[in-house]
């Protein structure tokens, strides 16, 4: 299918994003008095964050690495209280299967 079935392309304008490594992206966007052009795009080639400007290309985002359940409960409990908490919960889960600890 060509133009003639289709009818006209909209007329485009492209323009120039800019991502931290030097990679150039070039998208085009139809023109219009109301489109609105996005200030950052991912780079075709890295992946990583592209803006408008070729000075200040936008940072990297930062990745937080995964923390497990672990991790997290480790971050809110000191070592003395997660003992406690075990404690509490051996002894309840013990006297649930009437199980009597000789100390």
């Amino acid at each position: 299918m060509g133009e003639a079935e289709r009818g006209e392309s909209a007329p485009r304008e492209v323009f120039s994003y800019f991502c931290i490594k030097g990679h150039v992206t070039r998208p085009s966007f139809a023109v219009s008095d109301d489109r609105e052009i996005p200030t950052e795009w991912d780079c075709t080639s890295c992946g990583l964050p592209a803006g408008l400007d070729p000075e200040n290309p936008p940072e990297p985002l930062r990745n937080e690495p995964y923390k497990t359940h672990l991790a997290y409960v480790k971050e809110r409990r000191t070592e003395a209280e997660a003992q406690e908490l075990l404690k509490e919960a051996l002894d309840a889960l013990r006297s649930r299967r009437g199980i009597v600890v000789v100390k």
